[in-house]
């Protein structure tokens, strides 16, 4: 355990076991973490790439305690994901990059730059739907000579990244003008898919597959729909409707593996039923 004769001076030392809730305390901790000689042997292992996958992970886990209404949660989820920025600062900071203070002017800056109606001279009051369209005006001219998709991120989720880069095709005018063109897309995606699987390969179906889950976010992009929340409502509605059938089929003495279709699809069919009445999804 680390003490007042390790590799960390005293006045780091009182800090990091203070109890305090000020960053630089969170700071000391991860510097200590990564020191080479006194430090935790798998923090001290890790890189960039190793740690992304967390970083975005515990994106996930804070959205899913908002989702959740988990507000005891949300805290120590924030908590989580500010240890991401700190961890990934402080290996920059060892690699001469930059440091965790250029990652807080960096935002402050470009904060007060997108919001010259707030931090500005003039006062200029819009409505929330005019400012977005200024704030995507004012990363445009921010990203100058560019390509219109540059810098939409490569990690995202893929349905986020589709509706994304579709956006920025849109503001350039490359988009359908109304939904019932986006639904004929669709269409036609789906009658090349039928057709993929019965003569090409598997990678050429996969091709098609993924053509028309893009045409599926383009059409909720079109429909004002965000097709990641709405993909997870369906995950979750799905996931609870299995369980009714597994506590119905346990009261009958079966598990699932022990039933078959036509009983689960009854069950199924029954909770649907259930849902609709109580008014939670429409038949």
């Amino acid at each position: 355990m680390m003490n007042d004769n390790d590799n960390v001076d005293t006045d780091e030392f009182t800090l990091i076991t203070s109890g305090k809730g000020d960053i630089e305390r969170l700071l000391a901790i991860m510097k200590a973490l990564r020191d080479p000689k006194t430090g935790c042997p798998w923090d001290i292992q890790q890189d960039f790439a190793s740690i992304a996958p967390y970083t975005i992970e515990e994106a996930y886990e804070v959205s899913d305690a908002i989702t959740r209404q988990a507000w005891g949660e949300l805290a120590s989820e924030l908590g989580d994901l500010l240890l991401q920025t700190v961890y990934h600062s402080q290996m920059a900071a060892e690699a001469g990059l930059f440091k965790f203070s250029d990652v807080v002017a960096s935002i402050s800056n470009k904060m007060v730059e997108r919001h010259p109606h707030v931090f500005g001279n003039q006062r200029i009051t819009n409505t929330a739907e005019q400012q977005t369209k200024e704030w995507e005006s004012q990363k445009a001219r921010e990203r100058g000579s560019a390509g219109t998709l540059d810098g939409v991120a490569l990690g995202l989720p893929a349905l986020l990244r589709a509706v994304k880069l579709q956006k920025r095709a849109a503001r350039v005018g490359f988009d359908w003008v109304d939904t019932v063109d986006v639904l004929a897309k669709i269409n036609e995606e789906i009658a090349e898919l039928v057709e993929a699987r019965e003569r090409l390969t598997h990678n050429e179906v996969a091709e098609e597959f993924g053509d028309l889950l893009f045409v599926m976010a383009n059409l909720a992009r079109h429909m004002d729909v965000d097709p990641e929340a709405a993909l997870r409502a369906t995950n979750d509605k799905f996931t609870r409707r299995f369980a009714y059938i597994e506590a119905a089929l346990s009261v009958r003495g079966k598990t699932p593996s022990q039933s078959n279709l036509a009983e689960m699809d009854a069950l199924w069919n029954e909770v649907r039923a259930q849902d609709n009445e109580q008014g939670k999804f429409k038949p």
